[in-house]
């Protein structure tokens, strides 16, 4: 075993190297950037490197300051983690030149899985099942497009480099195709330096399943079960479970030994992941994808209509990725196996530690990635710091039936530098209704403050019919989109109740003892009454709050009054107000009140009617950019007339673009920024005319 490895990433990732290295006695080297000086992973290891600016190009991409980082303090070994560098092979094999061992697969199969379509054909040697499509050298627009016609629509472009859902778009119609080309090849080119593209049929209602392979130096390889990914956005995954629901003993080792054929067929060495696209697999409803129409392709371009086929189900390869991946934890839940534990020990020469049979599968396991974005905006990025980061009572790896893997505190900043997953919460239970409950709890007990987050999003995913009974693809979210987006589940009267009650005990904490400070709403005679004001998902609220002998009454609007009171419990406070008991919590941002239920989380506005008295109106017309980031093109000229909801303007923020559409009809005045350069959050973009 390595005495010292160094740790080439951040976040929660190098946390959780970071953890296993301590618990096997293996010493550790954080790298960080401008931006993570104070971060959790580099606290989190025995010795830490500044290696650079705070953009990934100055810092975590630098893999020759990394490996001068592990020469200098003495590291034997580098683990790459995920994404950066952990796919490069000439950082792979740079590290192979300095002496150094890289805690993954070798170079050579590296390389031949990083490029989606010679990988491919590679897979077609081995036997391994294709989706039909176009994987050839020609990248000629034209011919691209033709091919695309050739398979039928709708078809998936996907950038022949890339990965976690980059470069990436669905196509519906012939007439999308050209736009679509256009934007897949910029992301493709920025987030990989490759613009290459191949194109897929695009499978309709279908799995995402992959299977987690290991393989040592001495011939061994071995699959570690399934999990299914099906639930995403954006081509990005939110929630990954093992095993896959409706997965057969008979299907699961098929793909299983599918997979380590396709691991066998590159000389694979360590932790990987072989990910398929399934159809027919009960909950996957909808017609199958048929096979491509049209005329000729060039000769080595078109894909044989391969699949395998068990009990009705169908399974395609779609990519190898020849790292650890982010959803690892539902593997090592169901297994009862550390992962990263034998990466370092086959990294160091040592054999598996198991063979195919003696492989566990306990319970079931459902991992959730906590993002910081609005899903009710498209699921824009957000930015800023975590005043509130409360976390559900939960266990270290290994033990008990809930977990969080993160890299961040409370207090710490989430930039617009790096990707925007702020933690994992995995959870694991002995069938997969037992798992679902408890992660909707551990979510519940997960409090937020400070910027925009997922949670509640995941909870309504949770809640739906289709997830319930595991009726799970890909398209999933769309598809229940009425049910997730701008739902709340805490209503106006609640929220106004809890922070009324809240208040209230505030204030009695604080007066004490001193009945001259005591806002208890004592009269010599008669009732003393409050008003309250509020602002609650754009709509004004008006609350009466009444001081009685009995205790207090609180009435919203013109509804008749109601008692209200709020009770401690130990450590829980409970409301009773309108025939309702419901713990709550609250934490305060400025004048807005965030109130967190079991049921569900919400905000609520304080209005201060002498504070706000005199404001302006809001300020119409400005195009402002909604997080920081670069931009990327402008799609209007000055003078030209635009209609509402027309594309305007492409940025590109935490690694992916967004479009910036006009708010309303109008003419263009002026373009305030060129290509290329970088815009703060709320700068404004350009002027409308008139």
């Amino acid at each position: 075993m390595f005495k010292k490895i160094l740790i080439a990433n951040r976040g929660e990732i190098a946390c959780r190297v970071a953890a296993t290295a301590q618990r096997l006695g293996v010493r550790t080297v954080a790298v960080y950037s401008d931006a993570d000086a104070q971060a959790k992973h580099v606290a989190a290891c025995d010795q830490a490197v500044h290696i650079g600016g705070s953009a990934p190009k100055d810092s975590y991409l630098r893999w020759e300051r990394i490996i001068e980082a592990a020469r200098a303090t003495g590291a034997q070994a580098i683990h790459p983690g995920y994404g950066f560098l952990s796919e490069n092979e000439e950082f792979a094999q740079a590290c192979a030149d300095a002496g150094l061992v890289f805690i993954g697969p070798p170079p050579s199969a590296i390389q031949a899985m990083g490029l989606k379509a010679e990988s491919k054909q590679l897979m077609e040697k081995a036997g391994v099942p294709l989706v039909p499509g176009y994987h050839g050298a020609d990248q000629n627009p034209a011919m691209l497009r033709h091919e695309a016609d050739r398979i039928g629509y709708p078809v998936l472009i996907k950038a022949s480099a890339g990965g976690g859902g980059k470069g990436m778009r669905a196509v519906e119609k012939a007439d999308d195709f050209a736009e679509a080309l256009a934007s897949c090849q910029r992301e493709a080119a920025s987030s990989f330096g490759d613009d290459a593209v191949l194109i897929e049929k695009y499978v309709q209602r279908p799995r995402h399943i992959e299977i987690q392979v290991f393989a040592d130096a001495h011939g061994n390889c071995v699959y570690l079960h399934e999990r299914d990914c099906s639930v995403q956005r954006r081509h990005q995954k939110v929630l990954e479970e093992a095993p896959a629901p409706g997965m057969s003993e008979h299907l699961r080792r098929r793909m299983g030994e599918a997979a380590v054929s396709a691991a066998q067929a590159v000389g694979y060495v360590g932790a990987g992941t072989v990910e398929f696209i399934v159809e027919g697999l009960d909950g996957a409803e909808g017609p199958a994808a048929g096979p491509p129409q049209g005329g000729a392709a060039p000769a080595g371009a078109r894909e044989p209509h391969q699949r395998h086929s068990v009990g009705g189900a169908h399974f395609y390869f779609m990519e190898m990725n020849t790292r650890l991946q982010v959803e690892h934890p539902v593997t090592e839940a169901i297994t009862g196996l550390d992962l990263v534990e034998w990466q370092l020990r086959v990294a160091s020469g040592e054999p598996l530690p198991l063979a195919q049979e003696q492989i566990p599968l306990r319970g079931h396991a459902i991992e959730a990635r906590i993002c910081a974005e609005n899903p009710d905006k498209q699921f824009l990025p957000a930015t800023g710091t975590l005043q509130v980061y409360a976390k559900p009572a939960c266990s270290a790896f290994g033990l008990g039936v809930v977990r969080i893997d993160d890299g961040v505190r409370e207090g710490d900043a989430i930039s617009p530098f790096y990707d925007s997953m702020v933690a994992k919460l995995i959870v694991h239970g002995d069938t997969r209704e037992q798992a679902l409950a408890r992660l909707d709890q551990a979510l519940s007990e997960l409090h937020i403050v400070g910027l925009a987050t997922n949670v509640q999003f995941l909870r309504h995913v949770l809640a739906t019919e289709s997830f319930a009974q595991a009726r799970l693809d890909t398209a999933l979210i769309p598809r229940e989109a009425d049910r997730l987006f701008h739902q709340e589940k805490v209503g106006a009267p609640l929220a106004v109740a809890a922070v009324v009650a809240h208040g209230v005990e505030a204030e009695q904490a604080l007066a004490g003892n001193d009945p001259f400070s005591a806002r208890d709403g004592w009269r010599s005679h008669g009732l003393a009454q409050r008003r309250f004001d509020f602002e609650f998902a754009g709509q004004a609220l008006c609350a009466q709050l009444t001081y009685g002998r009995d205790g207090l009454q609180l009435a919203l609007g013109e509804e008749a009054a109601q008692p209200l009171k709020l009770e401690r419990r130990g450590s829980e406070q409970v409301l009773h107000w309108g025939g309702q008991s419901v713990r709550t919590r609250l934490y305060w941002q400025g004048d807005v009140a965030h109130v967190f239920t079991p049921q569900g989380a919400t905000r609520i506005t304080r209005i201060d009617a002498l504070a706000h008295a005199g404001e302006a109106a809001h300020e119409g017309g400005r195009l402002t950019a909604p997080m920081p980031g670069k931009i990327i093109a402008f799609l209007v000229k000055p003078g030209e007339k635009v209609a509402k909801g027309q594309p305007l303007a492409v940025m590109e923020a935490m690694k992916m673009e967004h479009t910036i559409a006009a708010p309303a009809e109008g003419e263009v005045g002026e373009l305030l920024y060129a290509p290329g350069e970088q815009v703060a959050e709320g700068a404004e973009l350009l002027k409308m005319a008139g």
